[in-house]
């Protein structure tokens, strides 16, 4: 199983961080030791003081794929959830100015929770998502609002890596990430229904 996440997929996100929007999808891994359940805790690591919540909506693939067409991308999703891309901003920072790659602020141990998993019903329609931390709500987003649709996200990403059962796609954050600290609560909402509650230790 491998986690492929994309960045900067929604506008208003790239330019809050001061990013250029890409032309093509930008996207790094994480390994399956950066899983973490719902209800498990999200202990803060040593190694960084800015540990920053990124929510997005999470596709798992169901079948085996390699050179998908947008048109039939669709049939590889058997679930979706909402996840949380957790960011070590000042590592990030660092790696960025020095040109070297992100994984050290990216793919760090339990970096990447996830929801519980629910069937993913018309993929065509305009998904909505919300984080809220401590009981306010944070960041929003619609699936709508992405700039590389899902289709073309599932199409791309197996033209450099076979899609396999399991494998996750974090599909991008929208504008609102923000830092997080010992003793908060994250609680991830997909259509109205609650999939994710983490808490920061």
């Amino acid at each position: 199983m491998k986690i492929l996440c994309i960045g900067r997929n929604y506008i208003d996100h790239a330019k809050e961080l001061n990013n250029p929007v890409p032309e093509e999808p930008v996207f790094f891994m994480k390994g399956s030791n950066s899983l973490l359940r719902s209800g498990k805790p999200f202990f803060y690591p040593e190694f960084s003081k800015d540990i920053h919540y990124e929510a997005e909506l999470v596709l798992r693939i169901g079948r085996l794929g390699k050179y998908i067409e947008p048109e039939f991308a669709l049939e590889y999703v058997d679930a979706i959830t909402l996840g949380i891309d957790f960011t070590a901003r000042d590592r990030q920072a660092i790696a960025k100015k020095k040109g070297l790659p992100w994984e050290i602020a990216k793919a760090f141990d339990h970096s990447a929770p996830v929801g519980d998993f629910i069937s993913p019903g018309d993929l065509s329609r305009n998904i909505h998502f919300q984080l809220l931390k401590n009981g306010v709500s944070v960041q929003e987003g619609y699936s709508r609002d992405m700039i590389f649709s899902i289709p073309a996200l599932i199409s791309y990403l197996s033209r450099f890596n076979t899609l396999k059962d399991g494998d996750l796609i974090f599909t991008g954050t929208p504008a609102g990430v923000g830092p997080v600290k010992t003793g908060d609560q994250l609680e991830g909402w997909l259509e109205g229904e609650k999939l994710l509650d983490i808490r920061i230790k």
